[in-house]
């Protein structure tokens, strides 16, 4: 018996210890991990506030001198580039697209999740295989039907664009209205409500979650998109997006001195998402505690 208790005991040991190795190794590999992934947003939010006047091209990590001029001189200096009109111009863009957008997904996934006709699986299958495919390979296409309607290089254009497919992303939101009970529709509507008044007062209301994912995956499309910006807008200065502006800024003419700059316009961009993220995160976490006790 005390041989047998020995040998559980060295062996509780043994596995303690492998447990205690394994956490360590992945508490270090996630450590460096986090370092890596934090590292370029610090050395971006630290040259933004340089004011050395150095570029790209220098030994120094962390800047002689702070200053918030990079960010003044970047939305005041507009004999090159007019980043304050980009940046709103971004701005009304992704506005306007998110609503759109997330009305279209909203609607479709609905009716798809819902609602049973003749070819609607294939339709499913089809939509869902075309929306495999990234949107730059039809940008040649959709700039040629825009240019027939006379509206390239506007931003009413890069609306109907980011706007337009949206419908293609109805799979996660119909998934997500698929838990949701049909026989609450079918009591609803025994009561008389309309289909419009249980989708709008009663599953809109159960699908936070569903539509918090949306507006962010809506808004950040068009925010962050270059391509498709670039080619509609052309050579259309004032109608620049920022990814555009900011790209401008590191070409070899301009990069030496808007280095910083360009830097500072990188933490201005990320602030709406962020902004975003921390106004929408409450109502998702409600939405899936109310779901949950549902």
């Amino acid at each position: 018996m005390m041989v047998k208790k020995e040998t559980k005991m060295k062996h509780n040991r043994s596995m303690r210890k492998r447990k205690l190795l394994t956490n360590t190794f992945v508490h270090i590999l996630l450590s460096v991990l986090a370092i890596i992934w934090i590292l370029p947003i610090v050395w971006v939010i630290i040259t933004s506030f340089k004011g050395d006047g150095t570029g790209p091209y220098t030994g120094q990590f962390l800047p002689t001198k702070f200053t918030l001029d990079n960010y003044i001189r970047l939305f005041k200096e507009n004999d090159l580039f007019y980043f304050g009109r980009w940046f709103m111009n971004t701005l009304v863009v992704a506005i306007f697209s998110c609503i759109i957008s997330t009305f279209y997904v909203l609607c479709i996934s609905y009716s798809l999740s819902r609602t049973r006709f003749k070819g609607r699986k294939t339709m499913m299958n089809f939509g869902l295989i075309l929306n495999m495919f990234p949107g730059f390979m039809s940008m040649i296409a959709v700039y040629y039907i825009l240019k027939g309607i006379g509206i390239t290089q506007s931003l009413i254009a890069l609306i109907l664009v980011y706007s337009g497919g949206a419908g293609l992303g109805y799979y996660i939101a119909k998934g997500f209205f698929d838990t949701i009970p049909k026989a609450i529709d079918e009591a609803a509507q025994i009561d008389g409500a309309t289909k419009w008044s249980v989708f709008t007062k009663i599953t809109m209301p159960l699908s936070k979650p569903i539509i918090v994912y949306t507006i962010l995956t809506s808004f950040l499309a068009p925010w962050l998109d270059f391509i498709f910006a670039k080619v509609i807008m052309g050579d259309k200065y004032e109608n620049y997006t920022v990814s555009i502006g900011l790209w401008t800024m590191l070409e070899k003419e301009f990069i030496q001195n808007w280095y910083t700059r360009f830097a500072a316009g990188a933490v201005c961009v990320s602030i709406p998402i962020a902004l975003l993220f921390i106004v929408m995160q409450k109502y998702y976490t409600d939405g899936l505690s109310g779901s949950v006790k549902g």
